[in-house]
């Protein structure tokens, strides 16, 4: 069972997870070669017997779980981070913190087909991985023990991912990262001291100066973050 500890000089708390160490990977021997028909990957339609069972899927109709068919399909990780099943138990060991590694881990593969990138997809694959995002976090929700989800994607050797067919991971956990926290505290300390909303400043600005502006919608702005030294 994997161990949730915190560090009483941060408040940092962090996942002890030794099954993740027996992970697949598809990058050990040559991270740079072509795709090749010859390698084995358990993330492509009619290997759905090599993961574990499927939490959710968007199917073609009349199809069966756990067989072809499937668009975005969503399964447990088979190393987790976390699992789902058991208490919290909080326990005190000195001046330490721990609980047991309770929470979820899930693996959104994005493709039946063996693609490696989003920009491989169209937008409407990339909408029904969105709402994919959208639907598992309200159902995990759910679930009084959880209070806090975590969407992420690695993609390459180097980021950590260690199957190269697009996925991504959802992480639900019974703590708040002191990241998080920060950024909550911040955003406060701001309003209680300006009476503004700190992001909607951030966004006047950048619109005004149009200095890290990446891509602009109707209903959304991408922002190229920038953090400068300054003196002390």
């Amino acid at each position: 069972m994997p161990d949730l500890r915190k560090d009483p000089v941060s408040g940092r708390w962090v996942i002890i997870a030794t099954e993740r160490a027996m992970r697949p990977n598809d990058f050990k021997i040559e991270p740079h070669a072509p795709l090749s028909a010859d390698v084995f990957c358990p993330f492509c339609e009619g290997n759905e017997d090599k993961t574990p069972p499927e939490i959710m899927a968007y199917r073609e109709k009349g199809s069966y779980a756990n067989k072809k068919g499937w668009r975005v399909r969503v399964v447990p990780n088979k190393f987790p981070a976390l699992k789902i099943e058991g208490g919290l138990n909080k326990q005190g060991v000195g001046i330490y913190d721990t609980m047991s590694g309770v929470g979820a881990h899930e693996v959104i593969i994005e493709s039946p087909l063996h693609i490696t990138s989003l920009t491989e997809m169209s937008i409407w694959q990339v909408e029904e991985i969105l709402w994919t995002y959208r639907d598992r976090m309200i159902d995990l929700k759910k679930d009084k023990r959880f209070i806090y989800g975590l969407l992420f994607k690695n993609v390459g050797r180097a980021a950590g991912a260690s199957l190269e067919h697009s996925h991504s991971q959802l992480i639900v956990t019974p703590i708040v990262p002191i990241t998080v926290i920060h950024e909550m505290e911040g955003s406060e300390v701001f309003y209680k001291y300006r009476g503004r909303c700190l992001f909607c400043d951030m966004v006047r600005q950048e619109l005004a100066t149009d200095a890290r502006i990446v891509m602009e919608g109707k209903k959304f702005y991408s922002l190229y973050a920038l953090c400068l030294p300054f003196p002390l």
